[in-house]
């Protein structure tokens, strides 16, 4: 095997800032000490760095950290979202992340991947278990954090065959940096024993948490043979039972442990010490060893921070040949014997215990070993990636050349819909006639219907008409305003809806004044959108605001005389332009203080306003507030990234990404789509083809939500998936999404931008 060498001498570069995430002592587990210790270590080897320790906890409050360290509930969504807040204010400038399975909440852990949505720091990820045969939850965590991490360590060479072969990553992006391990000088295992009342036995130890993995009972079965050929041979296990099987089970497992040394006859020559063992009373216990032994079980364990303990203080070792011991102990430097093989145990162990010049030489040559994984080396390797992961540029994303662009299919719609309109919500893909209906829905089917590139005309028809009749039963002259929410018995709810959903059908009425087919639906919308101008006029939110001009520029297009629709795009527009003075900060662009839903509306209303009057501060504030909503909405590896519905109201706060709704991957789309109207150029072809990728599942959970068989889509992205109910909202965005990317496609058509873009527009 090949070995790194270190240069010594070599003057290192200094990581400044790092957040460590991962457990914290006095919480007894392998990851608690290990994380310890690499904070000591880099704290050590760089002496002016600031580091701040992340650990998970179980909310129990039993035990008691020190005060420097940052708590994170491991079954609470929202502590990761508080961290993740709590990294980016401190002004760390990387991310040191220990996974292992096991430790973080979710499903296979995935509450992690929330935290590391929510920073845009560059992020070096210790991977402590590397599944070969992983789950479809495992996978797609894994998949996560590998695409999130800019350099990646695991502790083992198969380590790094398996991400290559499994999970395709990247040769130069993986480092292996064995586990690291303390630096004592060796000392004769004679001259610790009486420290323990060991004297005149020969020790065999094995310590770490307790639990069915370990292979204990294999070792005790070999014990009876050991003692007849060594009788002063004395094995010693030292270990708490682990914490989760302790919750599960009780001490069952160490108590049939124990009822089998009695069974064997072997219970005077095997003691248990139970407590957890402080490092330094633990290294003493080790020293005092003549034969270290795991006879773990499971052949795919890339890591053991025991066994690397017990080749650093110059043991003799046995072991089973799972993936780290056997790598570690190549080359003669120690003894492997198969899993389960208690005469094959007994047989090597026999042999150490009875030589003492061949056991003292096993020991020898794992002491020399252990000089190369001490934990200063690690420290300084570490340091020296995080560095490198400070200063490198992100990672640029390759072109991709395929964009997939859905043909609309209006089956789940038409699924979703009865003779009075279309039903809001679903209980999965079956309509949830408890929520009955809303004018948003029935506005938003009424602009799909219109937008349809080709259907059945006579189902066109139909289909208008049933949308059309909502709206106008919706409209309530003696307020001014629609109604939005009815009962299924078709009662309405309230007498006016909000402003927001008013404002929708007044877009709704323009855009199918302009594209309806026929005749009579233009009439009648134009009708009744002139009949509601006037009051709509009194309308203060600017989301209401907005979808009231994308209505008026619709109908200024058909009618360029129309004075009202003019005064409308003027008076609104201004308003909005007046918002994003006021609310403006150096790194705040936008309308309002806090970030809501629909966001791209807003932006796009200002720029179809400002195409249709000429109107240049219109076109360059929606530019400008376009280009930062889009930026809020990327996530570091590029991917479309929906303002989460947890950011809602929150002032001058980076948006959180859960939950992600459709509904703002379609308005990204359509403003993308105004965008490209005034400034066609290269950079809203992509945010388009971006944003439209989410639905495909280009997002941070890799999961798609288009049902591409039945135009269906589901309705967002949570913390721990897809929400998989399909409501109208959810199913129309795809549909109308996927229409205006069909309509970008062909303006993107032009020979000059089409020979810049190279990419291949592919029907689906």
């Amino acid at each position: 095997m090949n070995r790194i060498s270190f240069d010594a001498h070599f003057k290192l570069p200094v990581p400044k800032h790092v957040a460590l995430i991962g457990n914290a002592m006095p919480r007894r587990c392998g990851m608690a000490t290990f994380t310890h210790h690499c904070r000591d270590a880099l704290m050590e080897q760089f002496p002016d760095i600031r580091i701040d320790h992340y650990a998970m906890d179980d909310g129990r409050g039993e035990i008691v950290y020190d005060d420097d360290i940052r708590l994170i509930d491991d079954q609470d969504a929202r502590a990761y979202a508080r961290a993740a807040q709590q990294i980016e204010e401190s002004g760390a400038e990387a991310i040191w992340l220990q996974h292992e399975f096991g430790i973080f909440g979710g499903s296979a852990g995935d509450l992690i991947l929330h935290l590391l949505a929510r920073t845009r720091l560059p992020l070096v990820t210790t991977f402590h278990t590397i599944l070969e045969k992983p789950n479809s939850d495992e996978r797609r965590v894994m998949d996560r954090l590998l695409a999130r991490s800019r350099d990646i360590i695991v502790m083992s060479e198969f380590g790094r065959e398996i991400l290559e072969r499994v999970y395709d990553v990247e040769n130069s992006r993986i480092s292996v940096i064995p586990h690291g391990v303390p630096d004592r000088a060796y000392v004769e295992p004679d001259m610790m024993k009486p420290h323990f009342g060991w004297e005149g036995r020969k020790i065999i130890l094995t310590f770490g948490l307790l639990a069915p993995d370990k292979g204990i009972e294999n070792m005790i079965e070999a014990m009876p043979a050991i003692v007849q050929a060594c009788p002063d041979a004395f094995y010693v296990i030292v270990g708490a039972t682990h914490p989760n099987l302790i919750r599960e089970q009780g001490e069952k497992l160490r108590n049939d442990l124990v009822a089998l040394t009695q069974r064997l006859g072997v219970a005077d020559h095997v003691q248990w010490i139970g407590s957890y063992q402080a490092q330094e009373e633990l290294l003493d216990r080790l020293q005092a060893a003549d034969v270290y032994v795991t006879p773990y079980v499971n052949p795919a364990q890339v890591t053991s921070g025991t066994l690397s303990y017990a080749v650093s203080m110059g043991k003799a070792v046995v072991s089973t040949p799972y993936v780290h011991a056997a790598e570690i102990l190549d080359e003669d430097h120690g003894i492997l014997v198969p899993f389960r093989d208690s005469a094959a145990m007994a047989h090597a162990i026999i042999r150490l215990l009875s030589d003492d010049t061949v056991r003292r030489a096993y020991g020898e040559r794992a002491y020399a070993r252990g000089r190369e994984m001490l934990w200063r080396e690690l420290a300084r390797r570490a340091g020296l990636l995080l560095v490198h992961a400070q200063s490198a540029e992100p990672a640029k994303l390759p072109l991709r050349r395929r964009e997939v662009i859905l043909e609309p299919n209006l089956s789940a719609v038409l699924r979703m819909s009865d003779g009075t309109g279309i039903l809001q919500h679903g209980i999965l893909s079956v309509p949830d006639r408890r929520h009955g209906y809303c004018i948003d829905d029935n506005a938003r089917a009424l602009l799909l219907m219109t937008q349809v590139p080709s259907m059945d005309e006579e189902v066109r028809d139909q289909w208008i008409s049933t949308y059309a009749a909502f709206v106008q039963h919706a409209w309530n002259p003696d307020k001014g305003r629609f109604r939005n929410f009815m009962s299924y018995d078709r009662g309405w709810c309230e007498d006016e809806g909000s402003e927001d959903s008013s404002g929708r059908a007044m877009w709704a009425l323009g855009v199918t004044a302009r594209d309806a087919p026929l005749p009579k639906h233009r009439e009648w919308a134009m009708h009744l959108f002139n009949h509601a101008l006037t009051p709509m006029r009194t309308i203060f939110s600017p989301r209401a605001q907005a979808f009231v001009m994308l209505g008026a520029s619709a109908v200024l297009q058909i009618e360029p005389g129309h004075v009202e629709a003019r005064q409308v795009l003027e008076e609104f527009g201004s308003n909005l332009v007046a918002l994003v003075a006021e609310a403006r900060r150096p790194d705040w662009a936008w309308f309002e203080a806090v970030l809501a839903y629909d966001n791209g509306r807003l932006p796009e209303a200002l720029l179809r306003a400002g195409a249709l009057l000429g109107n240049q501060q219109f076109i360059e504030c929606g530019l400008t507030t376009l280009q930062w909503i889009w930026q809020q909405q990327t996530a570091p590896d590029g991917h479309f990234r929906a303002v989460g519905s947890e950011s809602f109201g929150q002032p001058y706060a980076p948006p959180l990404p859960f939950d992600q709704q459709p509904l703002e991957a379609q308005a990204m789309i359509d403003a993308a789509e105004a965008a490209f109207a005034v400034d066609a150029t290269r950079y809203w072809l992509d945010c388009a083809h971006t944003a439209y990728r989410w639905y495909l599942g280009d997002n941070d959970l890799s999961l798609p939500l288009a049902t591409r068989s039945d135009g269906g889509c589901y309705d967002g992205l949570t913390p721990t998936g897809v929400n998989r109910n399909q409501g109208a909202e959810s199913l129309l965005a795809l549909q109308l999404a996927s229409c205006a990317m069909n309509r970008l496609s062909q303006a993107g058509a032009n020979v000059a931008i089409e020979a810049a873009l190279g990419d291949e527009i592919v029907p689906a």
